[in-house]
């Protein structure tokens, strides 16, 4: 679809913010993720929604409001839940994270909104996410209206009729793509689907595998992620990718690390039992293995940022092992070379799979250095394509590392930044 400016505008009870943990750098462009994984096609923006006098006149008034972003997101809400008191109950008693992600939600497609491309894909992902909250495109025009109301409060003498004006337009467009995306995935595959634990392992340093069986089919492409919400935390989502391609039996494990701070996280690993039901988001993310070129792939995990990574070497596998699979595993030490031993027996099992661990801060037999050194020891990966996962600072240096030494950006592959960020404790 192209933007239709002239549809009415429709806001979310949470828009424009929600949008796992590992980051994919935006200059990979969009690619493909299969039909069996239950992708929605992204609407297509034909030409800029917004001139340039329009896109300066925004971006000018976010600069002037920034100073005050914390009070303002906690004004909007405020007044959001003091005029329009039915979309209260959608949001999490704790409004902390919530307010975060607006923030964060407002400052990237701000910064979109000059690239329709990549600000339709954006905007498509926050539609088809906030089906899960009950969101309707009757609860669109409260949002743009309070957002409005609190941009021009913290702007002050610098909001103008015709800085009004673009982000009304603006805000027509983002509620356009999120209503588009969201009706187009409602036709698709449900919102939500329950899942029961039905085994869980506990593995040190916080981290525990739990696996669950959805009550209905989950269809998903190995190297997407799911969003959970558990039984303890009501209305509260983290972002988690399955650690397996899909199997038979239809069960997918998590691989998942308690935070401090993390409610969702601490729920899973300290609380979750065998028999417990928590709820999965739609499948997400094109970090997938048919967005490769190359026969040749490399692989980057930091931490549980091996889970993605993993169900790609299993995809690979179950596809006959048709790649050629080098694999590097980072950690600050050695006891926290998570997962090693596991894929050190994939290793064996399959001649195209080649595992290297290396570690940061600790002296000890092996390769030593942070991932972004250790790849560009061992490269050059020109001839590769990159999947990379973990901690989004170890992403963005090693796609820089990868960049400077020949590699592609569009073959670098990883989950959208602002999905981690927005998910973010």
């Amino acid at each position: 679809m192209k933007f239709r400016i002239g549809r009415p505008t429709h806001p979310s009870p949470h828009s424009p913010a929600h949008a796992r943990p590992h980051p994919r750098p935006e200059s990979a462009g969009p690619h493909a993720v299969p039909a069996q994984a239950g992708a929605v096609d992204e609407p297509v923006a034909a030409e800029p929604p917004l001139s340039a006098h329009e896109i300066a006149l925004i971006r000018a008034s976010v600069s002037v409001v920034e100073p005050f972003a914390a009070d303002m997101t906690v004004y909007f809400y405020a007044i959001l839940f003091a005029r329009y008191p039915e979309v209260r109950p959608m949001f999490p008693p704790g409004m902390d994270a919530q307010r975060g992600r607006l923030l964060r939600a407002l400052l990237r497609i701000v910064d979109l909104v000059d690239d329709p491309e990549r600000l339709v894909g954006f905007c498509g992902h926050l539609g088809r996410d906030h089906r899960k909250f009950g969101t309707l495109s009757a609860h669109f025009p409260a949002v743009g209206e309070c957002l409005l109301a609190a941009l021009a409060r913290y702007a002050g003498p610098a909001w103008t009729a015709d800085i009004a004006a673009a982000w009304t337009k603006a805000y027509g467009v983002v509620a356009d793509v999120m209503i588009s995306a969201a009706e187009q995935d409602e036709a698709q595959r449900p919102a939500v689907w329950p899942a029961t634990v039905v085994h869980k392992v506990l593995r040190g340093h916080g981290i525990a595998e739990v696996t669950v069986r959805p009550h209905m089919p989950y269809p998903y492409a190995a190297g997407q992620y799911a969003s959970i919400e558990t039984p303890w935390w009501p209305k509260q989502w983290r972002y988690y990718s399955p650690a397996n391609a899909p199997r038979p039996d239809g069960t997918l494990t998590f691989h998942v690390r308690a935070v401090s701070g993390g409610s969702v996280s601490d729920a899973l690993v300290h609380r979750s039992a065998v028999g417990d039901v928590v709820q999965l988001g739609a499948p997400m993310g094109d970090m997938v293995l048919d967005a490769a070129v190359h026969s040749d792939l490399l692989c980057v995990a930091g931490g549980t940022g091996l889970a993605p990574i993993r169900a790609i070497v299993e995809e690979v596998a179950r596809r006959g092992g048709r790649h050629q699979v080098d694999l590097f595993l980072g950690a600050r030490t050695g006891a926290e070379l998570y997962g090693v031993d596991d894929m050190l027996r994939m290793a064996q099992q399959h001649h195209w799979l080649s595992i290297r661990g290396a570690v940061s801060h600790e002296h000890i037999p092996g390769i030593r250095g942070s991932l972004p050194q250790v790849l560009a020891e061992y490269g050059p990966w020109y001839q590769h394509d990159v999947y990379l996962s973990g901690p989004a600072p170890m992403v963005v240096s090693a796609s820089r590392t990868l960049t400077q030494h020949g590699t592609a950006p569009d073959r670098i592959h990883h989950d959208p930044f602002e999905t981690p960020v927005l998910s973010a404790s």
